[in-house]
């Protein structure tokens, strides 16, 4: 995010808020989980593949006996069009579709993605237990801020990696980290430091999001 907390601008660009080595590190991440994850709204607004790019990390995931690219993984109320590269690259696909829009979004998808059905509203805690049944084990959350506040809100979240860009946004309209809510990270559940680096210009920070016993 921008020092501001802001995760893009309100153009229709993406902004870059990393650099070339925390990219990197991302990459890094992304081939030591099992599946990642995005909600629907980013997957119209950025439009991403969302692929382990080191060819050395996907070989390595394979001499463990994974599949070269971890699952991907989304969240949608309404659906999603076939034509998002989403569905196009890397390995398995699974969309929790709400209820009312589980048909529609079948017959859509059908032969790119695997779509299930998540309740209405789609439930979280519903999408982990499938997840897990289905062998995931490490499930990174890349975004966007209505995911990352449903996940927080509603404890689900191990950790938080937050790369921070040094630079601002200062744009009310643009989408930020979180937004409004209930968080039980709050004053008197702090959560746990467990890493401060730098990398290049960017700050990266990673917190145990759990909040420590009072």
């Amino acid at each position: 995010m921008s020092v501001d907390g802001y995760l893009d601008d309100s153009t229709p660009q993406r902004l870059l808020l990393s650099n070339a080595e925390d990219f990197d590190r991302v990459d890094q991440v992304r081939a030591e989980s099992d599946a990642i994850l995005i909600g629907a709204a980013t997957i119209r607004r950025d439009n991403p593949r969302l692929l382990v790019n080191s060819e050395q990390r996907r070989a390595e995931r394979v001499t463990r006996g994974l599949p070269p690219y971890p699952a991907k993984v989304t969240i949608t109320g309404s659906g999603l069009d076939a034509d998002y590269k989403f569905f196009h690259t890397g390995g398995e696909k699974l969309v929790y579709c709400a209820t009312p829009a589980v048909d529609k979004t079948r017959t859509e998808l059908e032969g790119l993605a695997t779509v299930i059905d998540g309740g209405d509203p789609v439930d979280l805690p519903t999408v982990l237990d499938d997840l897990g049944e289905r062998g995931i084990r490490r499930l990174m959350v890349e975004g966007g801020g209505t995911i990352h506040t449903q996940f927080l809100t509603q404890n689900l979240a191990d950790e938080i990696h937050l790369a921070m860009a040094p630079f601002f946004v200062g744009d009310s309209t643009a989408p930020r980290f979180v937004g409004s809510g209930q968080f039980p990270q709050d004053v008197t559940h702090r959560m746990n430091l467990e890493e401060v680096r730098a990398i290049g210009d960017i700050v990266f920070i990673r917190y145990r999001a759990k909040p420590a016993p009072v």
